[in-house]
């Protein structure tokens, strides 16, 4: 007796999943097949990112090794193209590469350019570092608040680059004979906890000399 109302149950239990799964047949593979579309965008997007990356790649390579086939003017052009094209590697050294060698003098168009590629960069510590070079870049040409702005996000964080955004304020107060903001910058570089020991040492001896009363 026990035997039969154990296999009416299990009958019973597989009625069900049947008819469970013909009525929900339609819904089943209108999911496998939305799975399988999003699969394919994935790769479609993951392959056309690579080939972008790649065509970039060959442009900048091409430039800075063959500089003597193009004008500044050509190269300046291209370097933008590769900013816009907003591949984070190659943008970010593009950009580099058109501020140490002076091909863009429009201060506006300098700023515009770092906005792009801080945007682009998803790792904080590489665009921490933009934004540091950002600074660098307009420390002689901004005002005080205008350059704490641009700092701001580092000087507030944890970054490895906040010693260096710190020192570049100090230094620059110290330029401009502001003494006492400068040594309050000098001295937050002394009490970060993973500070570079060489940097730290240079802080030190720079407060012990010209800021001793």
């Amino acid at each position: 007796m026990d035997e039969d109302i154990t296999i009416i149950n299990q009958n019973t239990r597989v009625t069900l999943i049947k008819n469970f799964l013909k009525k929900n047949l339609k819904k089943f593979y209108f999911f496998f097949t939305i799975i399988i579309i999003l699969l394919i965008i994935f790769f479609v997007f993951d392959e056309i990112k690579k080939r972008k990356k790649e065509k970039l790649a060959q442009i900048y390579n091409s430039l800075i090794f063959n500089t003597e086939k193009y004008s500044q003017k050509e190269i300046t052009d291209r370097m933008i193209e590769i900013i816009k094209g907003k591949v984070d590697t190659y943008s970010t050294l593009a950009l580099y590469y058109l501020i140490d060698n002076n091909l863009v003098n429009d201060h506006d168009k300098i700023n515009d350019l770092f906005n792009d590629v801080i945007l682009i960069n998803k790792d904080t510590e590489l665009k921490n570092l933009v934004i540091f070079k950002k600074g660098l870049y307009f420390s002689d040409k901004l005002s005080e608040n205008e350059l704490l702005e641009i700092l701001n996000p580092i000087i507030n964080s944890k970054s490895i680059w906040k010693q260096h955004a710190l020192l570049l304020m100090g230094d620059f107060y110290f330029h401009n004979k502001q003494l006492n903001k400068s040594k309050e910058f000098f001295k937050l570089i002394t009490e970060l906890d993973n500070v570079n020991p060489k940097l730290k040492t240079d802080v030190e001896r720079r407060l012990r000399r010209d800021f001793s009363e």
